[in-house]
């Protein structure tokens, strides 16, 4: 539950607050371990949709996350303690109340007693990456959390960065498939309509695209709704099963891979991400076990998820990653194996992987690039050819008639 508070804090200043507790008397526990004496407290009445997002955890923004974890990491490098630290950084986002509530939740915590990892694991504000947690536990134990704060922070900001890339390289396409789909179903639903009275009157045969584009237009005009009912239930119902039934997404994401361009595309991006992450928790000292786990929870795609976990068994029985990714039932880049197999030799994995997440970002950038150089000029084509078939098909009865 979420509580909110008035009091003096032990250096007298008047403080107005919320934290997180499970009961009133866990909520008062915990400001007298702050220090502070409340002259009111009481369960914040939130608005009912405000309370269901608070009981499901809030997901974290990549670049919010990467921005906290930088500036601790500037402050804990410079001398300071993480509750001290986070004091500090709880003061830069007042406005955003939820992520206040996660660094005071964790204050909370520390000043019980516990350590940073512990507390990331406890508070129920935001829901955190595994692999962040995983990481944090590890630095922490080994005195180098500044510098594997930092490392997250550069790993999430270019997820951020590469995740707005591709949106905005795939604003423009959008934009133009479904304007010229709703011209297209405005021009059969309406225009087509109007124009075939004229042709009723005519003593002759229509021609072939005619007939066809005013049996579309009579289909497109008679069934509008139905179409638009079927669409939004098409919709609904795949993104529910993808949802909640793992077999049909494994499915759809298998299909994914199989595509031409964008199945490569797809591989080789979820390949980059393993690599940069497994290389980042290697570093960090996490056990390669481990860190094959960990990476694989970070990918979108189940079929590629599931080959790295199936594979991580397989190295607990005491076998090379490269072997295991090799015989597996789903083909993955040669390169890629080649390059683990490589690092496994040479022990340098954590190196190898790293070169291989940088050349692989760079690979489907270059690709991403030239697969929308020639989107554009072929959505014009469909856009422009589609209506010119239907005026065209709309014109040809009147030629046919002035040529008689």
């Amino acid at each position: 539950m979420i509580f909110k508070y008035k009091g003096i804090d032990k250096n007298g200043k008047n403080v107005k607050d919320r934290l997180e507790a499970a009961t009133i008397d866990e909520a008062k526990a915990k400001l007298r371990a702050k220090g502070i004496i409340y002259s009111f407290l009481e369960e914040d009445s939130l608005p009912f949709y405000e309370k269901l997002k608070f009981k499901k955890r809030y997901k974290i923004s990549a670049k919010d996350l990467a921005n906290l974890s930088r500036e601790l990491a500037m402050y804990i490098r410079s001398g300071m303690s993480v509750v001290a630290a986070l004091k500090i950084v709880a003061s830069h986002y007042e406005s955003n109340k939820k992520l206040k509530l996660f660094i005071t939740t964790l204050n909370t915590h520390l000043d019980e007693g516990e350590n940073f990892y512990a507390a990331l694991r406890k508070q129920d504000v935001v829901a955190l990456p595994d692999f962040y947690v995983e990481s944090i536990r590890v630095s922490e134990n080994g005195g180098i959390l500044d510098e594997v704060l930092l490392e997250l922070s550069r790993f999430l900001k270019e997820q951020d960065r590469i995740t707005k890339e591709i949106k905005s390289a795939f604003a423009y396409p959008s934009f133009m498939i479904v304007l010229s789909l709703v011209m297209i179903a405005f021009m059969l639903t309406y225009v087509v309509p109007q124009i075939t009275g004229i042709f009723a009157s005519m003593d002759q045969d229509l021609p072939k695209p005619t007939q066809f584009v005013i049996a579309l237009g009579d289909f497109f005009s008679n069934n509008f709704q139905i179409i638009l009912v079927i669409i939004f239930v098409f919709v609904a119902l795949f993104s529910l099963l993808r949802k909640k039934v793992y077999r049909f997404a494994y499915l759809v994401d298998y299909t994914i891979l199989k595509l031409p361009l964008f199945g490569k595309l797809v591989l080789k991006s979820e390949l980059a991400r393993f690599s940069y992450i497994a290389a980042l928790l290697t570093r960090s000292g996490v056990p390669f076990v481990q860190t094959i786990n960990l990476s694989a929870n970070i990918l979108s795609n189940k079929v590629i998820k599931k080959l790295f976990v199936d594979a991580s068994k397989q190295v607990v029985e005491g076998k090379l990653l490269s072997l295991a990714l090799h015989h597996s039932s789903v083909k993955i880049d040669d390169t890629f194996i080649q390059a683990i197999a490589l690092g496994e030799e040479t022990s340098e994995v954590e190196s190898v992987l790293s070169n291989v997440s940088e050349l692989y970002f760079e690979e489907n950038r270059d690709k991403l690039a030239f697969l929308l150089t020639l989107l554009e000029p072929s959505l014009m084509l469909f856009v422009g050819g589609s209506i010119g078939f239907i005026v065209a098909a709309m014109l040809l009865p009147i030629f046919s008639m002035s040529i008689q």
